[in-house]
């Protein structure tokens, strides 16, 4: 696994994998559904600029992508971390992986100090991901999410430096 910055040939992918309704089902509503073209083309040549935002890739081949969104005014030392990976490649310890390396990168490379990552409760592969790369559970939030029709508790997982 590696991760890199986002290129124009990253947009087809990007398309495929999040137009499947099983990647994003558990995603945050900022990523538009359905996902077009343009947004694909905007989240490489703008989007993913706007924040560390890295691509995940295996064999040279796009997989998924983790970045971080900092925190503003008192909260700058924190930040939200997310991640997702295209479902054909699911079950390969990609996530698990890249989260770590993003992880890694940002303790050691900028001022952060504490790292959130929101994750729907019925999501249980990314409760694994997120406690595989030592992020410890902080708070259930209970229906604090409303998505697709449905409410759903969030749990906060975090990890300081």
């Amino acid at each position: 696994v590696e991760l890199r910055e986002f290129l124009p040939e990253d947009e087809t992918l990007l398309v495929r994998y999040l137009a499947d309704p099983q990647t994003v089902q558990y995603l945050s509503n900022r990523i538009p559904q359905p996902y077009t073209a343009e947004d694909a083309h905007w989240w490489v040549t703008s989007g993913s600029r706007e924040q560390i935002a890295r691509a995940v890739v295996v064999d040279n081949q796009l997989v998924g992508a983790v970045g971080v969104i900092r925190g503003q005014l008192e909260e700058w030392y924190s930040a939200e971390i997310g991640y997702w990976i295209g479902r054909e490649h699911w079950g390969h310890g990609y996530a698990s992986q890249a989260l770590q390396m993003m992880t890694d990168y940002l303790f050691e490379q900028t001022d952060l100090v504490r790292l959130a990552a929101t994750v729907f409760a019925p999501n249980a592969a990314s409760v694994k991901v997120l406690e595989k790369c030592g992020y410890e559970f902080e708070a259930r939030l209970r229906k604090s999410i409303f998505k697709n029709g449905e409410f759903y508790d969030s749990l906060i997982y975090t990890r300081l430096r």
